[in-house]
């Protein structure tokens, strides 16, 4: 077998073989193809696309290139999500502890943020002492004793995935369905999620700008999942503006305090009951995604989640007193709100630009690797469909530097939609694939 004959036959619309891929794969992750190969034939798929089984085969020879971590000695089915990422994405802070409050273990590797979506670890690590960076016996173990972990991806779990995505990077390949897909399942099945629960965002705020886009994707990674023998459901979600009122590491965690303790912003405190809910009747917890739901809430309001999420944050090494104290977490030193310039009805919150205004503050990663401040950020006041008199708060920004705090006054006012007229406030959960 070649590659160069492997290229050819996806430059030529046919399809590829199960071990054409896995030559293709593991000879790439060894180093025996070289980049240029791999980028002629990443972009051969992009332009002519995989068949299902194509794709799952793809999934399957990435999820093995490497380490596979083997969960039923600790639990007997294991559930995990994934974000295709957003922003004010904090789900996984409030769902993981949530979902292991009903017996149901969560062992997630979560990534950090780069470009406006923010990182589930770089969240985390805004608690003093946190430690994101486990061994694999430190994960197991974190899982055995209390039902929820998180860390940092490891590099041992589908390498292959690894050198694709960064090839895919400069390559301009990154927007190929079948690609992100075998992506994003090859390290779910290789960390040894029995189900998963998708959380595909959809709008300006998300990678899929379109419904139909979305849905494509959500469709083939459910198929993917399936055809290696997983449950899986996508859960299509609305990311036009910003998931809940914080938008920055520090603030996020203080928003997921509050809504662990039963508060917290409505539309986030739904979306958590949904991906959660979603969760538990996956795994047979919950006859239906409404009763699963209703269970989570309980344990919102009696302070069962909120309890979990202690205990988990602490066995991690988290600072327990700024947990119980959100003032003790990274605070910046200039918080200024923003008022509403007008009358009127908010029409629309751009989440990009909300996202980007927080990267300039200092929040974010232009590029791998750069460092971040975790106090910084935005708390967005009024979501679409709110009706605003002038002065009225619109937006309270939290910055360490006075020329990043004017740059983002002025992004942010030009982010907000206005209408003379009632707006509508937009559905969040678009459809739910499985």
């Amino acid at each position: 077998m070649r590659a160069v004959d492997i290229i050819a036959k996806k430059r030529d619309k046919q399809e590829l073989t199960s071990d054409e891929l896995k030559f293709f794969v593991e000879g790439y992750t060894r180093g025996d193809i070289p980049d240029y190969q791999a980028s002629a034939w990443c972009m051969a798929v992009l332009l002519n696309g995989m068949t299902e089984a194509e794709a799952t085969a793809l999934t399957l020879h990435m999820a093995r290139s490497g380490d596979t971590l083997d969960l039923h000695s600790i639990a007997p089915f294991v559930v995990d999500k994934h974000s295709t990422g957003g922003v004010g994405d904090k789900t996984t802070l409030v769902v993981a502890p949530l979902v292991a409050c009903h017996g149901l273990p969560v062992g997630k590797m979560s990534g950090r943020g780069l470009g406006f979506s923010g990182g589930t670890i770089d969240k985390l690590e805004s608690i003093r002492g946190f430690n994101v960076s486990l061994t694999t016996a430190q994960f197991m173990d974190m899982l055995a004793q209390h039902g929820v972990v998180v860390s940092g991806q490891s590099a041992d779990l589908a390498p292959a995935d690894g050198k694709f995505y960064a090839l895919r990077d400069v390559t301009a390949t990154v927007e190929s369905l079948p690609l992100i897909a075998a992506s994003v399942m090859s390290k779910k099945i290789a960390a040894g999620a029995d189900a998963i629960v998708l959380d595909v965002k959809v709008g300006q705020g998300a990678f899929m700008k379109t419904v139909e886009q979305a849905e494509a994707l959500a469709r083939l990674m459910v198929k993917i999942g399936q055809g290696v023998g997983r449950k899986v459901a996508a859960v299509l979600t609305d990311m036009n503006q910003p998931l809940g009122a914080a938008v920055g590491n520090a603030l996020e965690v203080r928003e997921t305090i509050e809504t662990l303790r039963g508060s917290g912003p409505p539309d986030f405190r739904q979306h958590c009951l949904t991906i959660g809910g979603k969760m538990l009747e996956l795994a047979g917890k919950a006859s239906s995604l409404a009763e699963g739901e209703r269970m989570l809430a309980e344990s919102l309001d009696n302070g069962q989640a909120w309890a979990k999420f202690v205990e988990w944050i602490t066995a991690q090494g988290g600072d327990r007193s700024q947990l119980e104290n959100p003032d003790l977490l990274p605070t910046a030193t200039l918080i200024e709100t923003v008022a509403a310039p007008r009358n009127g009805f908010i029409a629309g919150v751009d989440a990009a630009e909300v996202g980007k205004t927080g990267v300039d503050l200092g929040g974010g990663r232009a590029k791998k690797g750069d460092p971040i401040d975790y106090a910084v950020g935005i708390l967005v006041h009024a979501k679409v469909g709110a009706q605003l008199a002038q002065g009225d708060p619109l937006f309270t920004i939290h910055a360490n530097d006075p020329a990043k705090l004017e740059a983002a006054r002025q992004r942010l006012l030009a982010a907000v939609a206005w209408s003379e007229r009632e707006v509508a406030a937009p559905a969040h959960t678009l459809m739910i694939i499985e």
